[in-house]
């Protein structure tokens, strides 16, 4: 068993502090959360006067001026799109054997900046599926991650090179099943055009009916699995809320003469209790960088206005995407985290989006995504606090996904020691 104490501990959820609080795991699991000696209560007691009543052979990490919180969720990440894709012959002549290498690299990028759980939602040749295992095994380092694998997508569509080409309804149940049957955690549908695919149409156009799109739903259902829709335009968006889809990627609601917030769409997003994920980091930059300033601010104002809605909005990076000469590494996690602020969200609310809220909207939230009895040891330890700073989030000392420590950081600032 392994006690970690530090000056607060956050649940997750807004407004649940334990101030000089400890959580006690064995293995991969959360026994206990609480105050400053709870865990002798919880199985680890037993010890002489003088340690707290710790018992003998328990581990305790000692963080003061710290503060413990779950392991942050990247909700949408792509650890395996190709460096540069031929503008030509829309193929990238990077080999599966490098491609597999780089993405070990990113899932290490992401776990290094806090990221315990990321959903890759779209990649090539099933490769996603096979890190998974690997970092599951203990073979590569990182995150615990949910594969959709190949994007479902129209013939010539967004991503289109990845495999997952469907244009009726018994194509995309086909490619649905495909992907299911190879073990996929999730489906990743292309209910728009994109931002990266030369030839491919433009993002305000749908590329699926609302028929098509609950044809995935229903496939994934099937499995108990959700679906995530990338969708930029208005009609997508619509389609994809009626669907029944999981998840909204990106939602900017774009229109060929830019972006043009829709509220009454808003208001059906939120009364649906469908999940949005803005993407915030990439496609913040990716706006400015592409379309200029004033787009970006409407873009922004945008995600303010869906909080003031009550639509229900989670973190997600898209890192690994590349677009206008915008890279977008693995380890940024937190910059988009500070979109949030920038669009008026609170640090405690924040911290809520990219743990608890996450994790249920990729349908993990009775695994992780809060610090409680049960679920798994994924969480981080940082030195400050997040709720005064959210750049503190920055300082990791400790990274733990199911009870493995893969990044302590700051080991010269903690105290161990063993009952």
């Amino acid at each position: 068993m392994r006690i970690i104490r530090a000056a607060r501990v956050l649940t997750g959820r807004r407004g649940e502090v334990v101030t000089d609080g400890e959580v006690l795991i064995d293995g991969d699991r959360i026994v206990s959360v609480g105050p400053r000696g709870s865990a002798r209560g919880a199985g680890a007691g037993g010890g002489a006067a003088g340690d707290d009543g710790v018992g003998e052979g328990v581990e305790v990490l000692e963080l003061p001026e710290h503060t413990v919180l779950p392991g942050l969720i990247d909700a949408h990440v792509h650890l395996g799109f190709d460096a540069q894709v031929d503008p030509v012959t829309r193929r990238s002549p990077e080999s599966e054997r490098h491609l597999l290498l780089r993405m070990a690299e990113n899932a290490r990028k992401l776990v290094s900046a806090g990221v315990t759980t990321a959903r890759d939602l779209g990649g090539r040749d099933f490769l996603d599926l096979a890190l998974r295992d690997a970092i599951e095994e203990g073979l590569a380092v990182g995150p615990h991650i949910l594969a959709a694998t190949r994007p479902i997508t129209i013939t010539g569509g967004h991503c289109w090179y990845m495999g997952g080409e469907a244009d009726d309804e018994p194509a995309v149940r086909r490619v649905a099943r495909e992907n299911l049957r190879a073990g996929a955690d999730c489906l990743k549908v292309m209910a728009s055009g994109g931002l990266m695919t030369p030839g491919a149409p433009p993002s305000w156009a749908p590329q699926y009916t609302t028929e098509q799109l609950r044809a995935v739903v229903e496939e994934a259902a099937t499995r108990g699995k959700g679906v995530a829709a990338h969708a930029h335009a208005h009609a997508a968006i619509r389609s994809a809320v009626e669907a029944g889809v999981a998840t909204i990627e990106h939602c900017t609601f774009f229109t060929s003469s830019g972006h043009r917030y829709d509220a009454k769409l808003v208001e059906l997003i939120a009364a649906a209790g469908t999940y949005v994920c803005p993407t915030a980091h990439g496609v913040f930059e990716r706006i400015r960088k592409v379309y200029g300033r004033e787009m970006q601010d409407a873009w922004l104002q945008g995600v303010s206005f869906m909080r003031e809605a009550g639509v229900r909005q989670i973190a997600g990076t898209d890192c690994g995407f590349a677009a206008g000469g915008v890279a977008n590494p693995a380890d940024l996690y937190v910059g988009g985290l500070e979109v949030f602020a920038m669009a008026g969200y609170g640090n405690a609310e924040i911290i809520e989006l990219a743990t608890v809220l996450a994790a249920d909207a990729c349908g993990v939230g009775e695994l992780t995504g809060s610090l409680d009895p049960g679920k798994r040891a994924d969480l981080i330890a940082v030195a400050g606090d997040p709720l005064a700073r959210l750049a503190d989030l920055r300082n990791l000392a400790l990274v733990l996904v199911s009870g493995r420590s893969v990044g302590q950081t700051a080991v010269d600032t903690v105290t161990t020691s063993v009952g």
